[in-house]
């Protein structure tokens, strides 16, 4: 059984024109804004061993860097998602907008650990509303036999999002640092480790230098090109740094490793001291010999005989020193800024952690660009979107009937009265907490694609770095067919076998699938079956966006925003706690067991789905506002 609201405005056949197209607008610039959403969140990620080099920066801070964001987002769902609420969709969503935007620039004029940290947790509250929110708009704006594909389109916007975000946001850094006279110049500020480099630099044995041909194990061809390219009286004082560090640097590198060691095992005091005991062994550089080093690097840079055939094989270049080599590889002859560029990136990665990257400068204002972008992204929102079609002076009266139509009886109205936060009827709603473990289990399996599988690809299958880029990716993009078929087929088993088994079936049969997947990839043992594997459980992870968005909106009524966030927060704190619960079995056991961790938490989930019930609802039936 199916009706409409008993509004008059939304009475059909008052309106002999067609219906107008808004709802349509309305889901695009929903869409438009998951994209912004993703790039600004995983453009971090790209950006990531810039920030750490500028800000000098651990591994372990970073690690808290990147945490601050999912605790605070997850947090915050519930009362963001009552907010949009409470106050309506049109003016929150852009609040949302304007905040996480406001915060991804003032990320880039952060100049400390702390600040940074601050701003991406202010960060995480300011993107907490979106997706409740876009879903709260959905219920309102879509027909009721079309919630799964608009919701699908909605999550689409945000896998495109993620998936742009890393090319997007490495061209926008190489774009910001562009190549001019004297713009690869080495600064002192450059030179973050001037003993580790003339280690690296310098023979072991100085006569060996003079027979470039020898084999020597403390050098690379790249940093014995560099030796030789050296006057005599730099060589002599270069291997002055590298004799003195030579002897406690087995004896740092000894420290850290013990204090990494017990920072896994949760011992962090002595892991710090461990982490200080190797500072007090580090050589201090005098001003002059860091001046010397870093004018040594320059007079390379503007060596025209410094790069040459054959001479650097083996070395992870950036895709920008590659399509310098193969330029020069053809013939082409550089200009000297792009030279002095080319030799920059090479000498970067002969002296890989030693000295900053050129391309440090351009993070900074990548951020601040996101930021203004979310500027348009606002005013956009501001525009197209209004909290009820009849607000909207270009919605007609056709198209407010065509959306208020074919709603079930036991579905409650979107358009009920807002007071608080529904907590009593969520916590009491057995459906709700199936969802809930359920978005918990599948995100611990899910992360693993995002975190994981680059290194299960290097350490046991051994691919090199840009087919390894390729198979990261697939997965992601085969998902996108995923969350366009679940929004339809949701869609389409709601009018075949009612509510109830239209939006349980095809949220069980995902998490199934997914289970099965990872399942397979114990006894696979090529690194193209396991990436197609992952692919197919990137699929049937996705199939399950459309229906889960429509099941928020066909049990919340009114507070759809504050249902969505209740379940999203779950499914973060599932994110939240899987790298850790990750690497605890790899560091147990091992791959196939992290395999076996994953499927286990896809087919909990998809036992879970079982409990899910989209008839019954947390908001009252029909209150009106």
């Amino acid at each position: 059984m199916s009706r409409t609201d008993p509004d008059p405005l939304f009475r059909a056949g008052e309106n002999p024109d067609p219906p107008s197209n808004v709802r349509h607008f309305v889901v695009f610039s929903c869409t438009l804004m998951a994209v912004l959403l993703y790039v600004d969140r995983y453009c971090v990620s790209m950006a990531e061993p810039y920030i750490k080099q500028d800000l000098n920066l651990s591994t372990f801070q970073i690690g808290f860097f990147f945490s601050a964001f999912f605790l605070t987002y997850a947090l915050c769902q519930v009362p963001a998602g009552w907010l949009s609420d409470r106050f309506g969709a049109r003016i929150m969503l852009v609040v949302y907008v304007l905040t996480w935007s406001f915060f991804t620039a003032m990320m880039g004029f952060s100049y400390g650990f702390v600040m940074l940290l601050m701003m991406r947790a202010a960060y995480g509250i300011g993107q907490a509303g979106a997706y409740p929110t876009s879903a709260s708009v959905v219920s309102k704006w879509v027909p009721f036999a079309k919630r799964g594909t608009a919701s699908s389109f909605v999550a689409l916007g945000g896998r495109l999002g993620g998936a742009i975000a890393p090319l997007l946001t490495a061209f926008l850094i190489v774009l910001w640092v562009p190549v001019t006279d004297n713009s690869s110049r080495f600064q002192i500020r450059d030179l973050l480790d001037g003993p580790a480099l003339c280690n690296k630099l310098c023979p072991t044995n100085p006569s060996e230098s003079k027979n470039p041909t020898r084999d020597n194990s403390s050098q690379s061809s790249g940093a014995r090109q560099v030796w030789d390219l050296l006057s005599p009286e730099t060589q002599r004082q270069l291997q002055t740094i590298a004799t003195a560090l030579r002897p406690v640097e087995p004896k740092m590198r000894a420290l850290k490793n013990e204090g990494k060691s017990l920072q896994s095992k949760w011992q962090f005091f002595a892991a710090r001291e461990k982490f200080r005991r190797a500072e007090t062994l580090k050589i201090e550089l005098t001003p002059e010999q860091s001046n010397l080093i870093v004018s040594s690097l320059n007079l390379v840079l503007q060596n025209k005989n410094f790069y040459r055939k054959g001479i650097f094989p083996g070395l992870d270049l950036d895709s920008s020193a590659r399509k310098y080599r193969k330029r020069v590889a053809k013939g082409e002859t550089l200009t000297s800024a792009e030279s002095e560029r080319f030799h920059r990136l090479l000498l970067e990665s002969i002296f890989s952690g030693a000295v900053k990257e050129v391309y440090v400068a351009g993070w900074r204002p990548v951020m601040i660009s996101y930021g203004l972008l979310g500027l348009v992204v606002a005013s956009l929102l501001g525009c197209v979107l209004r909290n009820r079609p009849e607000q909207h002076p270009f919605c007609n009266q056709a198209e407010r009937s065509l959306i208020s139509t074919g709603r079930p009886a036991e579905t409650p109205s979107p358009y009920g009265k807002v007071g608080s936060v529904p907590w009593a009827p969520m916590l009491k709603n057995w459906s709700l907490w199936c969802v809930n473990i359920e978005n918990f289990g599948a995100n611990i399996g899910w992360a693993f694609l995002l975190t994981w599988f680059p290194r299960y690809l290097f350490e046991v299958h051994h691919v090199p770095i840009v087919e390894r880029g390729l198979m990261t990716s697939i997965p992601l993009f085969v998902g996108w067919l995923g969350i366009l078929g679940g929004g339809r087929l949701t869609d389409f088993l709601v009018t075949r076998v009612g509510l109830r088994w239209g939006r349980r079936l095809p949220l069980c049969a995902a998490r199934l699938f997914a289970a099965l997947a990872f399942f397979s990839c114990t006894w696979l043992d090529s690194a193209w079956a396991v990436t197609a594997a992952l692919a197919f459980l990137a699929f049937s992870n996705d199939l399950a966006s459309g229906p889960k968005w429509a099941f928020y909106q066909d049990i919340g009524g009114s507070y759809v925003g504050s249902v969505h966030g209740w379940c999203n927060m779950w499914g973060n704190l599932g994110g939240t706690i899987s790298p850790i619960l990750l690497a605890w079995v790899f560091e147990s056991w091992g791959w196939n067991e992290m395999f076996f961790v994953g499927a286990g938490a896809f087919f909990i989930a998809s036992v879970m789905c079982l409990g899910i019930d989209a008839t019954s609802p947390v908001a009252p039936a029909d209150e009106k506002d």
